[in-house]
C-alpha cells in the first residue's frame, strides 16, 4: 500500500509547507504586480490653462510614464488630462495599446502652441504623430479640444518649461 501514497506525501509535512506558502506568495505578489500595473500610477500633477479653462493634467516625463501612459484607465475626470514631456524635441508619435477610452492628442511646441491635433481610437496601435517637431503633448477625452473651439495655434500655459 506505501506505493500508492503521492510522493510529495512522503516528505516530511514541514518543508512541504513552506515550499506551499512560497508558492503562495510569489503567485500573489506577481498578481498584485499585474494589479498595480493596471492602476493609474501617482504622477505629479500640473494646472493648465487653455483660454478660460483649467485643466489638471498628469505629468508623465520619464521614458516608463510616458510609455504607460493613460493605459487601462475606465475614464478621465472632466478636464482632467496628461502632460507628456520628452526630453528632446521630435516628431512625437502616440498609440492606443491598452488605452481604453477615446482620446485626444494635441502636440505642443517650445512656445506653448497647438502644432496639430490628432483623435485617437481606443485599443488601437495606429501612429498619432505631429505634424512637425514638437516636445510636449496633451492627452484629454476624445474631442475635449473640438469641442471648446482649440486648434492649431491656439496657447496653452502653464506647461513646465515653455518659455
Amino acid at each position: 500500500m506505501s506505493a500508492l501514497i503521492p510522493f510529495a506525501l512522503s516528505f516530511p509535512a514541514r518543508p512541504v509547507r513552506r515550499v506551499l506558502r512560497l508558492a503562495a506568495a510569489a503567485a500573489l505578489a506577481c498578481a498584485s504586480a499585474a494589479a498595480a500595473a493596471q492602476q493609474p500610477q501617482s504622477l505629479p500633477v500640473r494646472q493648465l490653462r487653455a483660454g478660460m479653462y483649467l485643466i489638471q493634467a498628469e505629468v508623465a516625463s520619464t521614458e516608463q510614464t510616458r510609455e504607460l501612459g493613460l493605459m487601462f484607465r475606465e475614464r478621465l475626470a472632466p478636464n482632467h488630462g496628461m502632460l507628456f514631456i520628452f526630453d528632446q524635441p521630435g516628431t512625437q508619435c502616440m498609440w492606443m495599446r491598452n488605452t481604453l477610452i477615446p482620446l485626444s492628442v494635441a502636440f505642443i511646441g517650445d512656445d506653448g502652441a497647438i502644432v496639430n491635433i490628432e483623435d485617437m481610437a481606443p485599443q488601437t496601435e495606429n501612429s498619432h504623430c505631429a505634424a512637425r517637431p514638437v516636445r510636449y503633448a496633451l492627452e484629454m477625452d476624445a474631442g475635449w479640444f473640438a469641442k471648446r473651439g482649440f486648434k492649431a495655434g491656439s496657447k496653452l500655459e502653464g506647461i513646465p518649461g515653455v518659455r
